[in-house]
């Protein structure tokens, strides 16, 4: 028989673990290299590399007290035990844990707020011409039919341009002679210079305060692009202060930083400022949520690694649903940034209450101050550490530094055909799934209907998808639940391209939104999926490339919906086609059953 059991959680088998199973591949899989993933936002749930998958399982996830402490202590231990002295010492989740999740979970309400607000503060609505002095009484669909250009679209239907005017002389008193006079389409044109803005949907936007119409209407998504160009950028940095700084100070400097950037655009008083501000928002946002996640990684243990990884994207859909309730009330775009600002100054007293990572804090070698942390986290668990605390920290600061791995570069990434091909396909599923997820979220009031409507249902149906990605994780794998939700967003976003334009717009909602929910499961299980591709001596490598074709579908989504100028249908069936390339993919994937430790192993 054998003594121990290890929950490997790439398959949710059991594995026996001892010498007399015979099975030498099992024990001592593999040895961490004490570094942490990049991970990409909606990053949904990688694990880090500081703990396998199975890390942790052989000792009790909850405490017992001192009398369950007691026989914990005299279990035998496994040397792959031995080797997290973290999850030994408090456990793998407890009421320390949970608290303390659950409040990092939170900082991602303000993150959030920032990511989704263009959607209300660069609101596309309706707008024309402005009227001249001695008009502005006229009715505007008079004032319209009197000075506007209307051209006959491909449908048969007239449209109203709103960048021109004809070239009437002013002053004009009577009405009648402008309409007889001026009808003929041989009258001279001109360039419209100042618009006005219909303000029964929405307050002042940045489109009607800096006239981002027009010649001008590239500037709203210049305006947006900047934000993801920030959020790309951040997504790879984030790590290397994360490393460096640690999680707890990279968390609260970028939280701050967010905070005084947050309120600066609400006071720009020129768009450079507002781009230039909402770029180092979008870096620093990014920031918040990472460094959080690893922290929130670095506090748990065993299968907890995937739950409380996917968990702490859930506020990411009441996010949406609250922020569209603020927009509702708050139509002003200023007092909006503000209000969705401010949310995120109580999270500044969390520099009183987080602990700092204490994996981190064994990596670097700083014994004394993991062991307080240790301290705190048994108090609150309510159980006592094992005497050989100490002894076992300083051990694992020697083996890390024993077995270091060795520096790998770019080039490995493509040094072998079957890593070759595993980041080559990646770099299509990661490109594939932001451009799906981000195209649908940050596009809702393109799809038509109420836009506060499309936003609480699209965080609705958020939450279940986070909540089956964990039955996926834990139970069914990666390989094919990731393709078939991928392929499943891509087909609903084509089944939108064949829904009637008229009277059916409660249809396309219905597929966008079918999409959203499967899209959403798959931005849970790539990044896990991912991490599990690469092995451990180039997984922060590798799961940090990913990131660029990510952040290239990021730069991209502002301009997806440019090609409704061709055709009303396009954006949608382009998201459609890439989420069926997408995920046929994935399936040129292995699927994970151990992670790797070298190339060797890959291949």
């Amino acid at each position: 028989m054998c003594d121990n059991e290890i929950i490997d959680m790439s398959s949710a088998s059991l594995l026996e673990n001892c010498d007399e199973c015979g099975d030498q591949n099992v024990k001592n899989k593999r040895k961490s290299n004490g570094q942490t993933p990049i991970i990409i936002v909606g990053s949904k749930a990688p694990l880090s590399d500081i703990e396998d998958f199975e890390d942790g399982m052989t000792t009790p996830s909850s405490p017992v007290g001192a009398a369950g402490d007691k026989e914990k202590q005299q279990q035998p231990q496994t040397e792959k035990t031995s080797s997290d002295p973290i999850s030994q010492s408090i456990g793998n989740f407890g009421r320390w844990q949970f608290l303390l999740t659950f409040l990092l979970s939170l900082v991602n309400f303000p993150c959030t707020f920032h990511i989704f607000s263009p959607t209300f503060e660069g609101a596309s609505r309706d707008f024309w011409c402005a009227r001249p002095e001695g008009f502005r009484d006229l009715p505007v669909d008079l004032w319209k039919n009197l000075s506007g250009i209307f051209s006959v679209v491909s449908d048969g239907k007239v449209k109203y341009d709103p960048c021109t005017i004809k070239d009437m002389p002013l002053p004009i008193h009577n009405y009648t002679d402008v309409s007889v006079t001026f009808s003929n389409e041989s009258v001279p044109r001109k360039k419209c210079l100042h618009w006005e803005y219909d303000s029964s949907g929405f307050g002042e936007t940045i489109i009607s305060e800096w006239d981002l119409v027009c010649e001008n209407q590239q500037l709203n998504n210049l305006a947006e692009m900047m934000f993801l160009l920030g959020v790309a950028v951040g997504g790879l940095a984030s790590g290397f202060f994360s490393d460096r700084l640690g999680r707890k100070k990279t968390l609260m400097v970028s939280l701050l930083l967010q905070i005084v950037l947050g309120l600066g655009i609400a006071f720009a008083p020129l768009l450079s400022v507002y781009l230039v501000l909402r770029a180092l928002l979008g870096f620093v946002c990014v920031s918040v949520v990472f460094s959080g996640f690893v922290l929130c990684m670095e506090l748990v243990g065993g299968k907890w690694l995937t739950i409380s990884g996917v968990s702490y994207l859930f506020p990411l859909p009441i996010a949406y649903i609250v922020i569209s309730g603020i927009a509702y009330y708050i139509k002003d775009w200023r007092n909006l940034q503000i209000a969705i600002t401010v949310p995120a100054v109580p999270f500044l007293a969390l520099w009183w209450i987080l602990p700092e990572s204490p994996r981190w804090l064994l990596t670097m070698g700083r014994v004394e101050e993991t062991f307080e942390v240790l301290e705190e986290a048994a108090r609150v668990n309510k159980i006592t550490l094992p005497a050989n605390t100490h002894k076992l920290l300083k051990q694992s600061i020697s083996k890390v530094e024993s077995t270091e791995a060795p520096k790998v570069g770019l080039g490995d990434l493509f040094r072998t055909p079957r890593i070759r091909k595993i980041s080559l396909v990646l770099y299509i599923v990661w490109f594939s799934v932001y451009l799906i997820y981000y195209g649908v979220v940050l596009n809702l009031s393109s799809l038509g209907g109420n836009i506060y409507i499309n936003s609480i249902i699209s965080g609705a149906v958020e939450f279940p998808a986070i909540a089956i990605s964990i039955v996926f994780l834990l139970k069914m794998g990666r390989r094919w639940p990731l393709c078939l939700t991928i392929v499943g967003a891509g087909l609903a976003c084509l089944l939108t391209v064949l829904v009637p334009e008229e009277n059916f717009n409660w249809l396309t909602i219905t597929f966008a939104m079918i999409g959203k929910f499967c899209i959403s499961s798959s931005n849970v299980v790539m990044p896990v999926y991912t991490a599990e591709l690469f092995p451990t001596i180039m997984r922060n490598l590798g799961v940090g490339s990913s990131n660029v074709p990510a952040g290239v579908a990021l730069m991209l989504v502002p301009y997806l919906w440019n090609l409704a100028d061709m055709s009303a249908k396009m954006p949608m069936a382009v998201l459609g086609t890439c989420g069926v390339i997408g995920g046929a993919a994935v399936l040129l994937l292995p699927e994970t059953d151990n992670l790797a430790d070298t190339l060797n192993d890959i291949e």
